[in-house]
């Protein structure tokens, strides 16, 4: 496995301690930040400290601080503190059919017994219908909402 040394400038210094000083930013930023000034070794540097001490003193991992360190020696300093892009790729729970018919749901009767139609009651009925295997009350209130649909009214 590579190491990578951080060797800080003043100005980048300057900037990294402006970032923990001031309460505007991320906090994965000033957590980035202060991984940054830990692990300098240039000559504007206070005291390098171990992996493993910034790991206890910040709560992160290693593999945390080894990120950073590549980050910072093949990107530079913006790449460094931004967030990385996520990779991962989430499944749509719902297309346009359950859409439709989750609409049709809301705007028709509710069951008997009810006034009105809740999260929980549609999202049953989604599955009693047999229109999808299972789905949260939550994907069905996020998908009212995106419709500016209200079960209120």
């Amino acid at each position: 496995m590579n190491t990578y040394k951080v060797t800080l400038t003043r100005e980048e210094r300057e900037t990294l301690i402006e970032i923990t000083r001031t309460g505007k930013h991320a906090a994965k930023k000033i957590i980035h930040a202060l991984i940054l000034l830990n692990v300098d070794s240039g000559p504007y540097a206070v005291e390098k400290q171990t992996n493993e001490e910034i790991c206890k003193v910040l709560k992160i991992g290693m593999r945390t601080i080894d990120r950073v360190k590549k980050r910072f020696v093949e990107e530079g300093l913006e790449a460094a503190l931004k967030m990385a892009p996520t990779s991962r790729i989430y499944e749509k729970r719902v297309d346009g059919d359950m859409e439709a018919h989750l609409i049709a749901l809301a705007y028709g009767e509710p069951p008997a017994g009810y006034a009105r139609w809740s999260l929980r009651l549609l999202a049953n009925k989604l599955v009693e219908l047999k229109i999808t295997e299972n789905i949260s009350y939550e994907t069905v209130r996020r998908t009212l909402k995106k419709k500016n649909l209200s079960l209120g009214k």
